[in-house]
């Protein structure tokens, strides 16, 4: 079992949608849960929207006692989708506790920067945790963004990153209203390139854990 927990202290960064989505992308090979933590609850509503349609189980919850036993569960992968802000850290503390590996989904806005720093120095490093900076929401139409943030998390910041960057799509937008995921998008060219992204990002991330070893006594 991996327990992958997607981390995000700033509202918009892509969390959510990148929980859902790389979710539905590795659930193509394996069981795959999804547990929604963040008390803003925006992906139980994804999943409520969804109904039984999303290609993975779901389960939303608040205690960090049963946060704890989530290795206990039969599943080769589950994605915690963390709360959005720090200021009560129970739940992420015994999410991260459990964790494998932290994913952290930045947008090229740079107000997000300095709460994700933070919450690398807070939460993550002192555990030990590996980890990647996903750049998200990246738009293709404006020359030289994906290249400056690209210099600015490998030279300015030095933090690792996966290569495959997202880009802002309408379809990822409008997803969570019609309870869609990107495997389950329809097929046009457009839509093509949505599903490329996600589709590399959780093969980067499986090529990682390929070189990585699982957490004394996972399944």
């Amino acid at each position: 079992m991996r327990i992958v927990s997607l981390v995000g202290q700033k509202g918009g960064v892509g969390k959510t949608t990148t929980t859902m989505n790389l979710a539905a992308v590795m659930s193509k090979h394996s069981r795959v849960l999804v547990v929604d933590v963040d008390p803003q609850r925006s992906t139980t509503w994804w999943a409520e929207n969804a109904g039984e349609g999303l290609p993975f189980d779901f389960a939303a919850d608040v205690d960090p006692s049963n946060l704890a036993r989530l290795r206990e569960l039969s599943y080769d992968t589950i994605f915690v989708d963390t709360p959005g802000s720090l200021e009560d850290t129970r739940v992420l503390s015994a999410v991260l506790d459990v964790s494998d590996f932290v994913i952290l989904p930045l947008n090229p806005e740079p107000l997000n920067t300095p709460a994700m720093i933070r919450t690398i120095k807070q939460h993550i490093a002192p555990r030990g945790l590996d980890f990647r900076v996903l750049l998200s929401k990246i738009d293709r139409r404006r020359a030289g963004q994906l290249e400056d943030w690209e210099a600015l998390v490998d030279e300015g910041l030095k933090l690792p990153r996966f290569r495959q960057h997202v880009r802002h799509y309408a379809a990822h937008a409008d997803a969570p209203l019609e309870g869609k995921v990107v495997t389950q998008y329809p097929d046009t060219r457009q839509n093509a390139n949505a599903i490329f992204d996600y589709t590399h990002v959780a093969l980067e991330l499986m090529a990682i854990w390929a070189n990585q070893p699982m957490k004394q006594g996972a399944a």
